[in-house]
């Protein structure tokens, strides 16, 4: 009698809906019942794993070629369909770009994880389904002197062929001091140039692309609504250990291969060469005009470690993050590194360390005046007020 009351109510259902009812095919699948279409026709599809979409919007000068090197190993390990671009220097997109991108990135074949250099794009705004994103950010000022070197210079790979990639770039600019860059107000070291991280994350709006609050707390709000994962570059072996954990379809062993000696020969090729040191007032410059990409990397920073909390890893950073009037940013920590911009970080940094001692000591007077109460941080050393 019940089969014929859901026989009948089926029926029913179908007449009027133009079709089978949605209960019905539910209770179909959960029965096990099959038709001769399941039985002669194509094989069902392969179960996809969650998520089967992936986007890493990758920040440059962030770690990313090392990263991409990993994955291209990982989507052979595990089968999963790697999506790049070789598109590199085109992150703002037009609205009709946005679409054409998305619609594309959509119609991969799942599992996918799709990486480019753009800011952020909303799927759901285009009638997509929004993927997982992921990224890593660096320290801000780091950043951009790797990058600002690295457009100069390139990595051990061969000066002579990143000159190729920057033909257009005169001598005088090459060579340009980068003290005097800074010092100077040269666009290349001044906003908007330098707000460059937050884009990322806040999208496509023309506002995000202005340094300010705005900006800074939409990124924020994209971070914790669409972001399974945002990592510090510093801590780049925590970083791979959490992707491992939380996408394990993409990630599994991911750590074991980037602990591998070869792939370690194969990025110490990208260290980025050439570079020299600022002086402790340029970096200080530096520090108040990327104010607010320093608010955001301590804000990612603090959720990062929240998280490796909750996964039973410990932070090296034990107190909170300090936003000082004076700065200098510490040295990179990550305890391997391999990419175009983090081997030589830590020892390429070391004189700057030392010279901002003596900077404190020739210009105490003025530090003092301009801190009030406030601590001064140098390098890890502490100078309260006298």
């Amino acid at each position: 009698m019940a089969t014929l009351l859901v026989f009948c109510l089926g029926s029913l259902f179908y007449q009027l809906g133009g079709g089978p009812p949605r209960f019905l095919l539910d209770l179909r699948q959960y029965l096990g019942n099959s038709t001769y279409l399941d039985d002669h026709g194509p094989p069902p599809s392969k179960v996809l794993p969650f998520p089967s979409q992936v986007v890493y919007n990758r920040v440059g000068k962030c770690g990313s070629r090392t990263v991409v090197l990993l994955l291209r190993i990982l989507s052979e390990k595990h089968g999963f369909n790697l999506v790049t671009s070789d598109i590199h220097n085109k992150t703002r997109l037009t609205k009709n770009e946005q679409m054409e991108l998305i619609k594309n990135i959509s119609t991969a074949e799942q599992p996918y994880l799709f990486t480019r250099h753009v800011h952020f794009l909303n799927f759901s705004r285009f009638g997509g389904d929004q993927p997982v994103y992921i990224n890593i950010i660096r320290d801000p000022v780091n950043r951009f002197l790797s990058n600002y070197f690295f457009r100069r210079f390139g990595d051990w790979r061969g000066e002579q062929n990143h000159m190729i990639r920057t033909p257009s770039m005169r001598q005088e600019e090459r060579y340009l001091d980068i003290n005097e860059c800074i010092l100077e107000n040269y666009p290349e070291c001044s906003n908007p140039r330098l707000f460059y991280i937050i884009p990322y994350f806040c999208g496509q709006h023309p506002r995000c692309r202005e340094p300010g609050e705005w900006a800074l707390e939409r990124a924020k709000l994209n971070v914790n609504e669409n972001f399974l994962l945002v990592g510090i570059l510093e801590e780049l072996e925590d970083v791979l250990l959490l992707l491992e954990r939380f996408l394990p379809h993409y990630f599994k062993g991911v750590l074991s291969i980037y602990k591998d000696p070869e792939h370690r020969k194969l990025g110490n090729m990208t260290v980025t060469v050439k570079k020299t040191v600022p002086s402790p007032e340029a970096v200080q410059i530096l520090y108040q005009r990327m104010r607010y990409e320093y608010e955001f990397y301590h804000y990612v920073k603090e959720q990062f470690h929240l998280l490796k909390r909750k996964f039973g890893l410990k932070s090296r950073v034990s107190h909170p993050p300090l936003r000082p009037q004076f700065f200098i940013p510490t040295p990179l920590e990550t305890e391997e590194p391999i990419d175009d911009e983090e081997q030589d970080d830590a020892k390429w940094l070391e004189d700057i360390y030392k010279r901002s001692i003596q900077y404190v000591h020739d210009n105490g007077a003025q530090i003092k005046s301009c801190a009030r109460h406030l601590p001064v941080v140098f390098s890890g050393l502490w100078f309260a007020k006298q």
